[in-house]
This record gives structure tokens, C-alpha cells and sequence, in this order.
């Protein structure tokens, strides 16, 4: 059963890139004592992400943190080199994070994947957006198609806020 509103995430570690190269970074250092946004994508730089999603977060980042929020992060099912190029090129400001998953560890433990194997992109995270305090999900927008980023947009979720 996919995760819901008054669940803990689950200790999962994603990889980000630091001044000296990849490094990882856990659930509880991302989550811990804080109000944190978290959305993801399925990929970095695909049409819908690249040129929708990511770019609400952006301009809306100080909005959103002006309503209490400590930290913005975004999470993929890629590597740690295409999320760091991505942030390169949509965000090089850093503020927003961005979480390197892989191996889609933290999108299948959450429960939240979507086979997109038949456009060659192979098992992905689906689009969502959620509100986290100290680790437990407070609200949690889930798109219903992965080419769809309304219900999880920025906007969306400074109605919210």
C-alpha cells in the first residue's frame, strides 16, 4: 500500500552531489526536526518535469518558505550526475535540493513507482508532491498520469500551506 498522510518515511539514503563528488545523504538528515517540501519527478530534464514542474518550485521557493517551510527538495529516479547537471541548469542558486534515487530505493519503499518501461524509461518515480514535518507526511498530492503536474504543483501546495 503506497504511502499516505500520517505515515513516517522509511530510512532510505539517496546520493547527493557535493564539492567533493557524490555523497549520501538519509532520510533522517533531509527530514529530521523540520518542515520540508518534497517532490518528485519522473525524470530530469523530460518535457513535463523540465518545463513545468521544477520551474513553479523555483520562481514560488521563497513563498513557500515564507510559509514555514525549512527546506525544497526534489527527487528523481536518476543518477547522481544527471540530477546535479539538472540543478545546474534549472536551479544553480541551490534553493532547491536536489535527491539523487537511483536505483529507485526511496520511490519503491514509499510505494509511488510507475512502469514506464514501454517509453523506454524503465521503472520511475510517480509525480507527487509532499508536505513533511520531522519525518511524517502532512499532505500528499499524487498525480494521477505521469505527464500531468497540477494537483502536485507549487502552486497547488501553497493553497495548503
Amino acid at each position: 500500500m503506497a504511502i499516505k498522510v500520517g505515515d513516517r518515511l522509511p530510512a532510505v539514503t539517496f546520493t547527493v552531489m557535493t564539492p567533493d563528488g557524490p555523497a549520501p545523504k538519509t532520510t533522517d538528515e533531509i527530514f529530521k526536526g523540520k518542515k520540508v517540501v518534497l517532490f518528485a519527478v519522473p525524470g530530469a530534464f523530460t518535457p513535463t518535469c523540465h518545463n513545468n514542474h521544477l520551474p513553479g518550485f523555483v520562481r514560488n521557493a521563497d513563498a513557500i518558505k515564507a510559509k514555514g517551510v525549512d527546506s525544497i527538495a526534489v527527487t528523481g529516479v536518476n543518477d547522481v550526475f544527471v540530477m546535479n547537471a539538472w540543478q545546474k541548469a534549472s536551479c544553480p542558486d541551490g534553493a532547491i535540493e536536489f535527491l539523487a534515487d537511483g536505483s529507485a530505493e526511496f520511490a519503491k519503499a514509499i510505494e509511488l513507482v510507475v512502469d514506464l518501461g514501454a517509453r523506454g524509461l524503465g521503472t520511475r518515480s510517480q509525480r507527487y508532491c509532499m508536505l513533511v514535518e520531522d519525518g511524517v507526511i502532512k499532505s500528499l498530492a499524487v498525480e494521477d498520469v505521469p505527464g500531468k503536474a497540477e494537483a502536485s504543483s507549487a502552486e497547488s501546495l501553497l493553497k495548503v500551506l
